[in-house]
C-alpha cells in the first residue's frame, strides 16, 4: 500500500462541502480513505446526517489525533498555486485532517497503538466534540489540531454567543416623538462596549467582544421597533464575570441571552516545540474525557475564514513529522 500524500489528501477532503451542519459528503469521503487503509472505524452519532469518526488501531489506544471537518462558508473548492494549497478548509482544518491521517499512519507503523477523531460542528456549537465525549475511551492524551502557526498553544481564549435584543416603538419617521427608534438605542448601546472594564490574563491578554450581526427595523422611514446584535466575547476566565458585566450594561436598556460558551484553557508543552497563544477558542474544553490536551497545526488562523485561505504545502508536509514527535514526546511523559 502506498503512502498517502498529505497534499493530495487535504485537496481530496476540500473537493467537497462541508459547512457546519452539512458535514455528510466530507465525513463519507473520509471513511472511504480510512477504511482502504483498514482502519477500524466508528460512527459517533450527533444529529440526523451528521456523524463523527473514530478510527482505531492496536488495542486500547492512548494517543487520539483530533480535529474538525467542517468548515465556515462559503465553499470555495481547491487550488494549488506557488507552493500553496488554497480553498476552504486549507488550514482550517481539512489540511490538519490529511496531516493527522499520514502521521498516525506512521504511529501505527511504528507499534503506537493511536486513533484518530475527526468530528463535526467545532466552527458553530461544538455538537460533535459533545457527542463524541460522552463515547467510552481509553485515549490518555489528546493532540487536537487547529492552525497555530505549527507552535504549541500555551493557552487559547474561550468564548461565549449573545443576543442583544431592543424593543422600540413604530411611528412614522416624519415624526419622531411619537415613537422610539430601537435601532438608535442599540446603536448607542452597542457604543459603549469598547468602555467597557473587561478581564484580563497575564497569559491570555484582554477580553475582546465582536458585534456580528445586526438587524432591525421594518423601513426607512419607520421608527424601528425592533433591533438586535449578536456578539462573540473571546473569554480569557470564566465566563460568569463577562456575563455579569454584559448583563449589567444591557440592564433596563435591552434584553440580553447567552449560549454556546466554551471555557478558556492553559495547556501543556513539551520541549523541542516553539510555543505560542491562540485567540481562538477550540474543541478542547469539550473533550475532556480524552485524555491531557494539546493543540498544536499548521497554518495560520489570520487567513482562515476568509476568501483567501490557504497552507504553503511544506509547512503541511513538515507537520506530519511534528505530529509524530509530539505524540512520542507527549506519551513518556505520561
Amino acid at each position: 500500500m502506498s503512502p498517502l500524500d498529505p497534499i493530495a489528501l487535504a485537496e481530496h477532503l476540500m473537493e467537497v462541502d462541508s459547512t457546519s451542519g452539512a458535514e455528510g459528503p466530507v465525513l463519507e469521503r473520509m471513511e472511504v480513505v480510512l477504511r482502504e487503509r483498514n482502519w477500524r472505524l466508528v460512527r459517533i452519532p450527533v444529529s440526523e446526517g451528521r456523524w463523527n469518526i473514530l478510527a482505531t488501531s492496536g488495542d486500547q489506544p492512548r494517543v487520539t489525533l483530533s480535529t474538525h471537518l467542517d468548515t465556515v462558508p462559503p465553499f470555495i473548492p481547491p487550488r494549488r498555486a506557488g507552493g500553496k494549497l488554497l480553498g476552504r478548509g486549507a488550514c482550517d482544518a481539512k489540511g490538519i485532517a490529511a496531516v493527522m491521517c499520514v502521521a498516525a499512519e506512521r504511529l501505527r507503523q511504528g507499534g503506537v497503538s493511536v486513533a484518530l477523531l475527526f468530528v463535526v460542528g467545532e466552527e458553530t456549537t461544538h455538537d460533535g466534540a459533545a457527542a463524541a465525549n460522552l463515547f467510552q475511551t481509553s485515549s490518555q492524551l489528546l493532540i487536537n489540531g487547529e492552525p497555530t502557526e505549527s507552535a504549541l498553544a500555551v493557552g487559547t481564549k474561550g468564548a461565549i454567543r449573545a443576543q442583544v435584543r431592543v424593543t422600540g416603538k413604530a411611528a412614522h419617521s416624519a415624526y419622531p416623538a411619537l415613537g422610539r427608534s430601537a435601532t438608535a438605542e442599540l446603536v448607542r448601546l452597542l457604543g459603549e462596549l469598547d468602555s467597557l472594564a473587561l478581564p484580563h490574563d497575564e497569559l491570555l491578554g484582554d477580553t475582546t467582544v465582536n458585534i456580528g450581526f445586526l438587524s432591525g427595523g421594518v423601513a426607512d422611514n419607520v421608527l424601528a421597533p425592533w433591533a438586535e446584535a449578536r456578539l462573540m466575547a473571546r473569554l480569557v476566565g470564566p465566563s460568569a464575570e463577562v456575563e455579569a458585566r454584559l448583563r449589567a450594561w444591557a440592564k433596563g436598556r435591552a434584553e440580553i441571552e447567552f449560549n454556546t460558551t466554551v471555557p478558556a484553557v492553559h495547556l501543556t508543552t513539551v520541549p523541542g516545540f516553539s510555543t505560542g497563544v491562540v485567540a481562538f477558542a477550540t474543541d478542547i474544553p469539550k473533550l475532556t474525557n480524552w485524555g491531557k490536551p494539546y493543540l498544536f497545526g499548521p497554518g495560520s488562523i489570520h487567513v482562515a475564514h476568509t476568501d483567501d485561505e490557504f497552507i504553503e504545502e511544506a509547512e503541511l508536509v513538515r507537520a506530519v513529522d511534528a505530529y509524530e514527535l509530539l505524540a512520542h514526546e507527549a506519551l513518556a511523559r505520561l
